[in-house]
């Protein structure tokens, strides 16, 4: 009887030590949780909110632009002095350049646009697993405490019966 006793107070104490244990734990994992879920937040701000036309890949395509556009202005002058043009033929060719700059403006708009909506979806699925994961662990501190505290009351009817003297 007095083995009973033991068995189920050793029983109560564990089911209440081990609760504690995973409450601990899932804590930690919850802080862990939170955390990533805030390092999201930084990430997506800072890259949905960057200026297209400060990135590099954006830079060297407008100076590739403006080069080219260099280039065939200055043929286009070489071959005015040398065969004369007219002053529409000219201004045809300041209308391309200015086309064609615009042209590429365009072009990094919208990759521009087309990389923010790969960073929304890419923070809104991180988000949704951080948010899964916040979920998951909830309904698992629920059946934690319900396990625990069946645990415990299954110890206190084992007490009991061993008081009664029952097995």
């Amino acid at each position: 009887m007095i083995g009973s006793i033991i068995g189920a107070g050793v029983s109560a104490i564990g089911g209440i030590w081990g609760g504690a244990a995973k409450a601990k734990a899932m804590k930690r994992a919850k802080k862990n949780l939170e955390a990533q879920q805030k390092k999201n937040d930084a990430w997506y701000n800072r890259r949905y909110n960057e200026d297209t036309m400060q990135l590099a890949a954006s830079q060297a395509a407008m100076r590739q632009a403006e080069e080219s556009i260099r280039n065939r202005t200055r043929q286009s002058q070489g071959m005015a002095a040398v065969m004369g043009s007219t002053e529409e033929a000219q201004a045809v060719a300041r209308e391309a350049n200015a086309a064609a700059l615009a042209n590429t403006a365009s072009n990094i708009a919208v990759a521009g646009q087309s990389r923010k909506d790969n960073v929304e979806s890419t923070y809104l699925n991180r988000d949704a697993q951080v948010q899964q994961g916040l979920r998951d662990m909830e309904i698992g501190k629920a059946n934690a405490i319900a396990r625990a505290t069946e645990g415990v009351s299954q110890a206190a009817v084992s007490l009991g019966n061993a008081i009664d003297g029952k097995k």
